[in-house]
Parts: structure tokens; sequence; C-alpha cells
């Protein structure tokens, strides 16, 4: 691995364990879906909630467990590192079908056994039409028919898998321990009274509850045990680190945590047992330099722990961290390249009496995901005006080494924008980062943050456009507002815009609640839900709206797109007339092939503005369709509205993931000169090689958008070159350019990709010789070589700033 003399290297067992997970290969795991069948099978009368919480237990009864011979922190996912576990209570629809395809994938491969083939061919029957994807299925509505077939709302994620895009209460759990929630959970059960109807379902709940934390003290004590055992033909040296580790796991995470190395430990398996629970990603670590640091001052303080020592021990969190892993169905992995698991730790900030938070273990976080130099966990920095210097130098330090690590969230737009919905503010100076760049108050938040339903902002103009029929699919989505070629003057263009964007929110709603309720009755999560304020204390599950609070956004992909589209609509056919209605229809059907429709896709591309390049023209353009869709998405709340939490409203986001290459498959042609089925742009970026005025225009044309009440993430990627920013000087332009952007433009958040473009064509040449090259593919950062090689070209294609 390469020396990076500023943060230093990894200790030996720790280089030596991560090339272990890196040449890993990532094999499907049956083992879980078996034991889950089992479960399932010897618990069908029993509630939901019961049924989830005997079926963990079963799990981490069973489960094979192992422990590595240079880890320090124990706890696997599957039957070995990297493998991915299947959960046949969602779906097991599309690994059946895709089960000799997974290894011929173009990217996100994944091997698999003749056994582990047969295993899962024998337990299907069971869960044919029994599960959440057929459930959810069934609840759909006859109107929601053609977005599914078409894939319009990119909704194949959400019928596969559970929710998270959470983090938990990871302070309390710390403080308490798991016995802790034991006690209060014994406590109300005893004093209520089961007359009241309600209750039923509530004892219901803290029955799972106690199982779940049972059994989770059971699978900590196996790995004790293990240790334990291990110990007796171990050296000296490891004979006492296994008897450490076997000391720790006996205490937690049932016991509180009193020192750094049982707090770490303990939130390791809770991280890890929500995995396992649920399949969900963007499980998040919140603030861990806030939680973790009491327990790594007092060690400090008593001499029982060094800084070097903490830095080996969070690089080896960092690495078990990879070791999760997920397998998608192929539709879904389009919007998600890279198996990404969204496992965010943030650092920074403020305290919630609004001191700069940063402090000693602030840094060591930076220098351990330094050395690890590994796409997990996604490392964001929160950014506000009294940051320092040295812990901005440090952050851009690590952003050096080209990992796009770390992401940048403000502070000065993100506190107030939780303020004005409802958060209070104590809560608000305590969000985290949640997956990509989405945020949320740790431990106190429902699910999905982000991530619902996509709305493809191009794709909804053209079916505008059209009459309310996809020109893409041919098939009709909305009423129809007139057809393009009859529109006399652009502001008939714009009302047509306006009413697609607006009914094809409303189907966005109507599809989302129907696959929302299919989890509450099909998929608690239990141990997730007794984690998160306050839903023991309201007897809920998170679904059920036991969360304090429950803002909930789905994303908004091909802005720039959308931006540039209306631009060269409104300028080249509607005033300047150098492009007539007909033949703008002609050339997008015809995806600019002809000769004629290659000229006037020139035209598209050069004589009109674009997004990125702080011309308000454009900028306002596309601000007036994203206000569009704020104002209608308002009206609609979540399935949780009026259930306990504040807020149960929607808002938007623009953390697109990688969707925006699958979305951009889908779509046609598009008036901005995108070829059809070209990936979209991505976030709230510019679309590739139009920002033409360096970044401060970029920034601009950013902060034109609606930024506080886009709180569900507002994705700008950057990419600048490593040569660029080897030059002090440029370093210190770049530090100055990021803090204007969220000191003045209100920005909410910038990551940057420090890789050049030929560096990235001879990875893709020569993917040999850059197995260790990782890209920020969107909010996440990825292995470039696991990437299709449509999402590479795509990040590849992104615009090279200079400073």
């Amino acid at each position: 691995m390469k020396n990076v003399e500023h943060f230093g290297d990894l200790t030996p067992r720790m280089e030596k364990f991560r090339e272990d997970v890196l040449n890993k290969k990532p094999y499907i795991c049956a083992q879980r879906a078996v034991l889950v069948t089992e479960a399932y099978q010897k618990y069908k009368n029993q509630p939901a909630v019961m049924k989830r919480a005997l079926m963990l237990k079963n799990i981490l009864e069973k489960m094979s467990i192992y422990i590595e011979d240079e880890t320090l922190i124990v706890g696997n996912q599957a039957a070995s590192n990297k493998d991915a576990p299947i959960f046949p209570e969602y779906t097991l629809e599309f690994v059946i079908n895709e089960l000799d395809s997974f290894e011929k994938r173009d990217g996100d491969v994944f091997y698999i056994t003749e056994e582990t083939k047969e295993k899962l061919r024998s337990i299907a029957p069971f869960w044919e039409n029994n599960n959440l994807r057929a459930r959810g299925g069934a609840l759909l509505p006859d109107e929601a028919d053609v977005f599914m077939e078409t894939g319009f709302f990119g909704m194949e994620g959400k019928l596969n898998s559970g929710d998270a895009h959470l983090a938990v209460d990871y302070k309390t759990m710390l403080e308490t321990g798991l016995k802790g929630y034991e006690e209060r959970v014994r406590k109300i059960k005893s004093e209520m009274d089961l007359c009241v109807p309600e209750n039923i379902d509530k004892n219901c709940f803290y029955k799972a509850v106690l199982i779940v934390i049972e059994a989770v003290k059971n699978f900590a004590h196996r790995y004790a045990e293990l240790a334990r055992e291990k110990s007796e033909t171990a050296d000296s040296a490891r004979k006492a680190e296994l008897l450490e580790i076997a000391r720790i796991c006996d205490k937690v995470p049932y016991e509180p945590a009193g020192t750094f190395r049982e707090a770490v430990q303990a939130t390791w398996f809770i991280q890890l047992i929500l995995q396992i629970e649920s399949n969900g990603h963007s499980l998040s670590y919140g603030r861990f330099d806030q939680y973790i640091y009491p327990y790594y001052r007092s060690d400090r303080e008593k001499g029982i722990i060094t800084p070097d020592q903490a830095v080996e021990v969070l690089t080896n969190l960092w690495i078990k961290t990879l070791t999760i892993n997920k397998v998608r169905s192929w539709t879904h992995t389009l919007s998600s390249a890279g198996s990404p698991m969204y496992q965010n730790v943030t650092v920074g900030g403020q305290t919630p009496d609004k001191k700069d938070a940063v402090n000693e273990l602030s840094f060591l976080v930076l220098r351990s995901v330094a050395q690890t130099r590994l796409p997990q966990p996604n490392l964001t920095v929160r950014y506000f005006k009294g940051m320092s210097k040295e812990f901005m130098d440090e952050a851009i330090e690590v952003m050096k080494l080209g990992t796009g690590m770390p992401a940048f969230n403000s502070d000065e737009v993100i506190i107030p924008s939780f303020i004005e919905k409802g958060v209070k503010e104590e809560d608000a100076y305590n969000y985290s980062a949640i997956g990509c760049v989405e945020t949320a108050v740790p431990g106190k938040w429902g699910y999905r943050c982000t991530g619902m339903s996509y709305l493809n902002f191009p794709r909804v103009l053209l079916i505008a456009m059209n009459n309310g029929i996809d020109p893409t699919s041919g098939k009709r989505f909305a009423k129809g507002y007139g057809d393009f070629t009859d529109f006399k003057t652009y502001e008939e263009l714009e009302t047509a815009v306006e009413k697609t964007t607006r009914e094809l929110t409303r189907m966005s709603v109507m599809v989302e609640n129907a696959i929302d309720l299919a989890i509450e009755r099909e998929c608690p999560d239990i141990l997730c839900s007794a984690l998160t304020q306050d839903c023991i204390g309201r007897g809920k599950t998170l679904k059920e709206g036991g969360a304090v609070y429950d803002f909930i956004s789905g994303l908004q992909v091909g802005i720039a797109n959308m931006a540039d589209s209306l631009a060269a609509i409104k300028k080249l056919v509607y005033e300047e007339k150098k492009i007539t209605r007909k033949q703008l229809m002609d050339a997008l059907r015809d995806d600019f092939t002809s000769p004629e429709n290659q000229k006037i896709r020139r035209m598209l591309i050069n004589d009109a503005p674009k997004y990125g390049n702080d011309d308000d023209y454009v900028d306002h353009l596309v601000v007036d369709v994203y206000n569009v869709y704020i104002n209608e998405i308002k009206k609609y709340p979540n399935t949780r509205y009026g259930r306990g939490p504040i807020g149960g409203i929607r808002y938007a986001g623009t953390s697109s993931i990688s969707a925006n290459v699958g979305q951009g498959m889908g779509t046609m042609a598009t008036p901005d000169g995108r070829h059809a089925r070209q990936p979209l742009a991505e976030g709230c970026s510019p679309a590739h090689a139009m920002d033409r005025n360096g970044p401060t225009a970029v920034f601009k044309s950013v902060s034109k958008l609606p930024t506080h009440e886009i709180t569900g993430g507002v994705l700008l990627n950057q990419k600048v070159t490593p040569q660029l920013l080897a030059k002090e000087e440029n370093k210190e332009k770049l530090e100055m350019i990021i803090r204007t952007f969220f000191d003045r433009l209100d920005g909410y958040h910038v990551q940057y990709n420090v890789v050049s473009r030929e560096t990235l064509l001879d990875a893709q040449a020569h993917p040999e010789d850059h197995k260790d090259l990782i890209v920020r593919v969107a909010g996440y950062s990825a292995f470039f070589n696991v990437l299709s090689k449509a999402t590479q070209d795509d990040i590849i294609g992104r615009t090279e700033q200079i400073l």
C-alpha cells in the first residue's frame, strides 16, 4: 500500500487485514436465508413483530461466527467477509432469476457455489407470493402499474429490502447498555393496562424487544466463548488480546461501555446486527467523534491508551465496516453502482450549545480513514463558519488522497432548515449525515430521510411535450396537456410541464405510501426501533410512528438536464426561432442521427446558456420547475403523519446516488443535446463539460436552487486533479472557495474527486494496475474497478475544475 507521509501507515497487522478483506471475493451466502425460512415456518402464527424478533434470535444463535487472526474487534455478517446474505422475507425473486448471472455482471460481480444455488432453490417455494415484494405489489393501486412496469419511479430497491437511512441512538446505548433498554421495557410492560385495546399491540412489541435484547447479549457471548477457545492455542501476545476480546464481549453491548475499546466494540456489534436484521442500506454511525470521545478521553487520562493505539482500533473498525455487503438486483445495481452500503461517519460541526465540536478524536478519525483508504465508511465533515483552519486543513489533506472523502455538509444551511421544519434547536445542532449527503438527527429520526422514489425531471419534460405519453416507452403517464408542436409560446410549454410535474409527483406519493405500508405490516425492525427514540415510550415500531421526528424525501434526478433543455427550447425555439418545434421533436425521436439533426444537436449544445455558469437565464428556469415540485410534494404527508412524530411530511432531495446512469438508460434524447440512454447529470451538478466558467460559477448556479427546501440533500460533485492540489497555494484557494460557498452562498454540500482523467482512462484499460483506485460516484465512494463501464464513463466525463 502507498505510504502516506502526512497520516502515517497502517500497522502491519491492519495492513494485512485490509489486504485480506480486499482480496476476498464476494460470495452469495445462503446461511441467513435458510435460518429465516426456518423461523418463518416455525412461527407463522405469530404477529409480525414477534416473528421478526424470533427470526433474529434464530439467526444470531445459529449463524457461523469467526474471529480473524489480525482483528481486535469481532462480529461478522455472513459465512465469510464480504459475502452477501440473502433476505428472502423481502424478496427471493431476483436472486433465483439471477443465480446463473451474478458472476457475469458488468460490474458489482458476486460469486456463488452450486451448493448455495441449491439451498436457495430449495427454500424458494415457501417464499413464492409470501414476502414483501409480493405483498407490496398487491397493495399498489392499478394506476401504478405503468410506472412499476417501466421502472419510472425507481422503486426496485424499496420492494427488495428494508429501509434504514438512519443512525440509531449510539450515545444512550453506550451509556446504559441494552440492559437499560431492557429495564425500561420491563417497567412499562408491567404497568400497562391490557384492557386498553391499543396496548395489546404494544405488549407484543415489548415482548419482541426483550427477545431481541437477550439474543444480542447471547450473540456477543458466543464471541467471548470463541475468543477464549482460540486463546488456548495462541501465542502469549495474541492470547492476551483474545482474552481481552472475551472480557469485552461478555460485557457489551448489554452492559454500559466503560472504555474506548468497549465503546467501539459495542458500536460495531449494533451496527452489524442492525444489518443482519434488515438489509436496508445507509445505516450510519452518526456523530461518532462526539459519543465515542468521552471513552477515549477517559482512557487517555488514565494512561490506558495512546493516540496510535486508538487509531489502530479505528482502522480495525473501518476495515470491519467494509466487510458488510449486499447483493442487489441488476436493475437496482444500476442506481447503486459499486456495492455501496453508505455507512456514514460524521465528524466536526457544533455542539448543541453552539461551540466547536471538534476534539482530539475528530482528528484521529480523519487520520484513521486516511490510513485505510477504503470506500467505507463514508466520511462527512460538518462545516460551520467557526471551523478552525487546522481542522479544515486536515480534512483537505484527506481529500488529497483521492478517495472522494470527506464530503462537506454545512451547518449554516442544514440547522436553520431543520429548525424551520419543527426540529428542536438542540436536536438540529446534533444532526449527522446519513448515507450519502442526506441529514437527520441520530437516534430520533424515522426511516428514509431520503431515498424514496425518483422523479426524472428530463423525462417529465418529455412527457409534457408529448401530451402525457412517455415517448421512451410509448405508454401514457399523465393526462396530457397538449403537444409541443402545438405550443405557440414558451408559457404554454411551461404550463404543461407544471401540470405534468404535479400529476407525476402525486403518483410517486401513491407508490411510496403503498410500499411503506407493506414494509410496516410485513417487516418491522425490532432492534432498530428499540434504539430509536421514542419507539419504546410510544410502544410503536419506526414504521408505525415511533420516532421523535419523521421527514422523508424522494430523489429528483437530472436537474441540470432539465435546466439546459428548457433554456435551449426557450432561446432557440421560441425567442430566436432557429429551430422549429417540429424539427426539435423529430431530432429527439431520431436521437440526432441524421446530418440535419446532428446540426440541431450542435446548436442545442453550443448556442444556448448552460446551468453551472452563473447565468440567471438558465438557472432561474430550473428553479421555477423545482419550486413547482416542492410546492406539490408538501401537500402529501407520509404514512406516519399524525401517529406521533413531529413532521411526518415530505421534502425535496437531490442525492441521486448512481441513479443518473440507470435513469438515463430509460430516457430518450433530451432537448439539451444529450443522446438517448446516456447518463443524466448527477445530483445538482452541471451536465458534463457544460460548466465552462470555473468552480465559483458552479457554486453560484447551485446557490440559486431553493436549498432550504431541499432538506433531503443538495449533492454537488466536483473534480480536480491531484497535481492541482499538490501546490500549497491551490490548497489555500480551495479552502477559501469552500468557505465562500458555505458562508455566503448558502451551499449545502460539496465533495471532490481528486483524480485525473488520464488515471481513470488507464484504470479502465488496465484495471490490474489500479486495484486501490477509489472514486466518488455520487454521495458515496467506490472502487473504480468494480463499477460498470457506463458508470466509469460517467465519472471520466465530469469536468476537471481549475482554481
